[in-house]
């Protein structure tokens, strides 16, 4: 009851009260990603949605044009505190989880929820292991589970396994205490990347030949 309908009510309700909010930053942040290298104010691309069906998300975009794609061992995405890939705004956007607000317009369409698991690369979806894909039952979120206790401080398979099992309990109340807990770690700037040693990533930089 919650899942199918209520959920989708809480999630309309809460993007047009924060509508107003993202229109402040668009316009804001929109000039300063503008001003610092004059590229495209949104990055795109194709995420695993519910039932694995893709769709494009939607986030400010806080790297520089045309930057590689870069992973780390595990298939996870690579970040770090010193990536030279980042613009000045992308790095404080970054910090403050602010490139994420565009996914509003996800949320609007359907496509995404307030609260899910963190919608996966297009690529991956063949990656995935049979306990894993539970993930995929419900739709991807703004924030979630991983991402309000854990951030990026965990692996990819302990996202997913957390992920799945999130998608098989989710509760009202559930979905209340991750909302708090999101506020609570973006404020304290915890796991924020997930490569954390500035050593680790000057050494993935050196071997992908990328220029500081």
């Amino acid at each position: 009851m919650y899942e199918k309908y209520v959920k989708r009510v809480f999630d309309i309700v809460i993007c047009l009260i924060g509508l107003p909010i993202f229109v402040v930053l668009y316009i804001i942040f929109g000039l300063l990603i503008k001003l610092e290298d004059s590229g495209p104010i949104f990055y795109k691309a194709d995420r695993i949605g519910k039932e694995s069906k893709l769709f494009k998300m939607y986030k400010f975009r806080s790297m520089k044009v045309n930057s590689p794609n870069l992973l780390n061992a595990d298939g996870s995405t690579y970040n770090s505190e010193d990536d030279p890939r980042v613009t000045k705004i992308g790095k404080f956007i970054r910090t403050a989880s602010i490139d994420e607000t565009p996914q509003i317009i996800n949320v609007i369409k359907g496509e995404m929820s307030i609260i899910g698991p963190r919608a996966s690369l297009a690529g991956a979806l063949g990656t995935y292991l049979d306990d894993e894909t539970d993930k995929m039952n419900v739709k991807p979120g703004i924030t979630g589970y991983t991402q309000a206790y854990y951030r990026n401080g965990l692996s990819n398979r302990e996202k997913r396994i957390k992920d799945a099992w999130y998608a098989k309990n989710v509760r009202f109340w559930l979905d209340v205490k991750i909302f708090f807990k999101t506020i609570i770690t973006v404020f304290k700037r915890e796991g924020l990347y997930t490569v954390d040693s500035k050593e680790e990533g000057k050494k993935l930089k050196d071997s992908k030949g990328l220029k500081v």
